[in-house]
């Protein structure tokens, strides 16, 4: 990266960096990401994490950890469906597996020689009894024994633990008011602690690349679902088990209250910090908040916004030039989609009433994300606008997207099928196309 990518990169995340600090986030992952021979650097970048001012509740799990140990006892791995029963040869392996990876964890996490990305980082891990399990008991005539479920966190415990700097360190087990330790499935535990907590994001480190799963495929933006779409799609995606858990899990978190979970694959290098310091990240997030992307009426705040998403079109002579203070006066024409706080498209809709008629206007859409309907959803919000508005046509004014507004059920008309007030000002230098809708 040369000195200028680098500037533009960093600026790029300083909004990030500003919404971040003091939010807490939970990040989960199993015990396959910790025998990743890359383990160390999603390690370094949890630490970067906590040094930009995130409060971070890490949740492990153990399974191939417990695997190899009860391979190594001769003792038979039991499972019936996704859950493990859990007899008291079992729960020993549980106990020495989820034990010593979290002292290795611990140890990766104290590290700060100045030779790696955490020097002088002094991180604080803290651990506690917060998770409180119960049995899952009998189901389908079979004893599950050790093997149970969170009953309720201390979720006070823990936003103590957080509000003294220190990084809360979660493993796979709980514990019930009589003192026996359950064996608990760390995207359950994960899932809870983020909804007790209101945690601003969940985010699971998974084994598999979510950008190829079939249904990031299907949708319109890939990258993003919301909780409907996520639902639809969980319920006829073809997806691997451990996948598929994954999603279910952040289903439940997103009808609990978690506002984004995110699901990123441990295998592309940086990828946590991609997905969480750029706009577009390179995982899957299943998002609640309606606000997300969504298309509102523009407010003078949207302003600046505008004007930096269609002054390209304006420099390219696609769009007649407008001042500051002509779109302050319009601005209750316009409606805009905004993307994670960015003015992403917009468009505007002048009446003319006494022709009935309005004209679709300003339509931009920013260059990262063209090609996937967002003009299109503009217009028939504009439609729907004019039609509220009593008109019975929408006309617009081109130089370049004739094709567009053709595909889109209008046709070509004169200048003498305008509005008078638009006829009189109409540039005959520009040549612009009348192209008209009949709604």
């Amino acid at each position: 990266m040369n000195p200028a990518e680098f500037v533009r990169a960093l600026r790029a995340a300083a909004p990030y960096v500003h919404a971040h600090v003091d939010r807490v986030f939970v990040l989960a992952f199993g015990g396959e990401i910790c025998e990743r021979e890359d383990f160390e650097h999603f390690l370094y970048d949890i630490a970067l994490l906590h040094s930009l001012g995130v409060k971070l509740v890490l949740v492990h799990g153990a399974r191939p950890q417990i695997e190899q140990r009860l391979r190594r006892q001769g003792i038979e791995s039991k499972h019936q469906g996704s859950l493990r029963i859990t007899d008291a040869d079992t729960l020993q392996c549980v106990l020495d597996a989820a034990g010593s990876l979290r002292m290795a964890i611990e140890a990766k996490l104290s590290t700060s020689l100045a030779s790696t990305p955490m020097g002088g980082a002094r991180i604080k891990v803290a651990g506690g009894n917060w998770i409180v399990a119960k049995p899952v008991g009998v189901r389908n005539g079979i004893d599950h024994l050790y093997t149970g479920e969170v009953r309720r966190v201390d979720a006070e415990s823990i936003r103590q633990v957080l509000d003294q700097g220190r990084i809360a360190l979660v493993s796979n087990t709980g514990y019930s008011p009589t003192g026996e330790i359950f064996n608990l499935r760390y995207e359950d535990i994960a899932t809870a602690v983020a909804m007790e907590l209101s945690a601003d994001k969940l985010v699971f480190l998974v084994n598999s690349n979510p950008d190829d799963w079939k249904l990031a495929a299907d949708t319109g933006d890939a990258g993003q679902l919301s909780l409907g779409e996520a639902t639809r799609l969980f319920e006829t995606a073809a997806l691997a088990d451990r996948d598929r858990a994954h999603l279910a899990a952040a289903l439940a978190a997103g009808r609990g209250g978690v506002k984004r979970t995110h699901l990123v694959g441990a295998a592309e290098e940086g990828a946590l910090l991609r997905e969480l310091y750029t706009r577009d990240g390179v995982g899957l997030m299943v998002y609640t908040d309606a606000h997300y992307e969504a298309v509102r009426e523009a407010s003078i705040e949207d302003v600046g916004g505008i004007l930096a998403l269609i002054k390209p079109l304006e420099d390219a002579g696609v769009l007649v030039p407008r001042s500051r203070e002509q779109l302050e006066l319009e601005i209750g024409q316009f409606d805009v989609m905004v993307r994670d706080g960015l003015v992403i498209a917009c468009c505007a809709l002048f009446p003319f009433p006494a022709k009935s008629m309005g004209e679709f206007s300003c339509v931009a859409v920013h260059s990262d994300y063209r090609g996937e309907g967002r003009a299109e959803a503009l217009l028939k919000r504009a439609e729907d606008t004019a039609r509220q508005q009593g008109l019975k046509q929408i006309f617009a004014l081109t130089t370049t997207t004739e094709h567009w507004f053709l595909e889109h059920g209008f046709v070509e008309g004169r200048i003498e099928d305008l509005p008078v007030q638009k006829q009189r000002i109409y540039n005959y230098r520009r040549n612009s196309i009348v192209l008209v809708k009949t709604l």
